[in-house]
């Protein structure tokens, strides 16, 4: 009897334990537009925007199941949706529409003239906004990568076509340009200059920067095209990236110089991430005077920025 009583108890436990946890899980509600019938709570993709201006979207992709065409030989409408955050505080949900480029969204109907007031249109890692079928506000969206940890500003460019994370305390100088290669041969960008606080007391100089630069033209996208004679290009897939890769060394009266190229075969422009360090020998000073900067840790910052690139085109 006792021993009856007591497995009733466990049971009526565990039941109690199941309905605790169940509710504890629960799933949140889902954005308006979303609710039940309407397609899953869960999305099977987000993504941030940075748009010209500071503007940010928030992006939130729902699969849903297609619906035939009553047309014959129509393709099936899609049934996807998704939900926005505009940094206005708009906050709509759209229904997909057919598209042969990219994931349209839209909340009226393409078929009918004048009927949506608000398109999202994901090309990429791109995204184009138009409000009554004109861009208006939101321009230049080009999704944002992560912060991996220890990039939280992020750079972004509508007419550079892509975005990337750096530290706090970087400079950034959008007129930068590259101008080794000799006179005519500037190449335009964005650099991000270290910190005077990650040189002081070392022997690396503060000019030392990451930067993004391209060159018109696309064929071949190669990295000697920006490092010149003594710039051999290599390919070679880094993190399930391909690059065209250079290295190149350089010494002068008391000074070192070296720069990495990683171009990305494919763009148009080509396009490419530097990356230029520069340091002073030991020798230079009083024994003790400065310490050895932290080379490796240098070049992991760098290679973290440049794993955060986002190219739109």
């Amino acid at each position: 009897m006792n021993r009856r009583l007591l497995l009733t108890a466990l049971a009526l436990l565990a039941a109690a334990g199941l309905t605790v946890a169940a509710w504890l899980w629960r799933p949140g509600p889902p954005p308006p537009g979303l609710e039940a019938g309407a397609g899953p709570v869960r999305p099977i993709a987000t993504a941030h925007y940075r748009c010209d201006g500071g503007r940010t979207i928030d992006a939130a992709f729902y699969a849903g199941a297609d619906t035939a065409s009553p047309e014959p030989g129509a393709p099936p409408a899609p049934g996807g949706r998704v939900h926005l955050e505009f940094s206005d505080g708009r906050a709509p949900t759209l229904h997909q529409t057919i598209s042969a480029d990219g994931a349209r969204y839209s909340d009226g109907d393409p078929s009918v003239v004048a009927s949506e007031a608000l398109v999202f249109w994901a090309k990429g890692n791109g995204a184009l906004v138009l409000e009554h079928n004109v861009p208006n506000s939101y321009t230049g969206c080009v999704r944002v990568a992560d912060d991996p940890g220890g990039l939280p500003r992020v750079f972004a460019s509508g007419s550079g076509g892509f975005s990337i994370r750096y530290p706090t305390g970087w400079t950034v100088d959008s007129a930068y340009r590259y101008t080794a290669l000799g006179p005519g041969r500037a190449i335009a960008g964005v650099s991000f200059t270290v910190p005077s606080s990650l040189a002081a007391s070392t022997n690396l100089s503060a000019g030392s920067y990451l930067s993004v630069e391209d060159i018109p033209g696309s064929d071949p996208c190669t990295a000697d095209r920006f490092l010149g004679e003594g710039g051999r290009s290599r390919m070679d897939t880094v993190e399930g990236t391909e690059y065209s890769i250079a290295h190149r060394t350089e010494a002068a009266v008391g000074n070192r110089y070296g720069e990495t190229v990683y171009a990305i075969p494919g763009t148009s422009p080509c396009m490419a991430v530097r990356t230029f360090i520069h340091w002073t020998v030991l020798e230079n000073y009083p024994p003790g005077a400065v310490r050895a900067f932290d080379e490796k840790g240098l070049i992991d910052r760098f290679d973290a920025m440049r794993r955060t690139l986002v190219v739109a085109r």
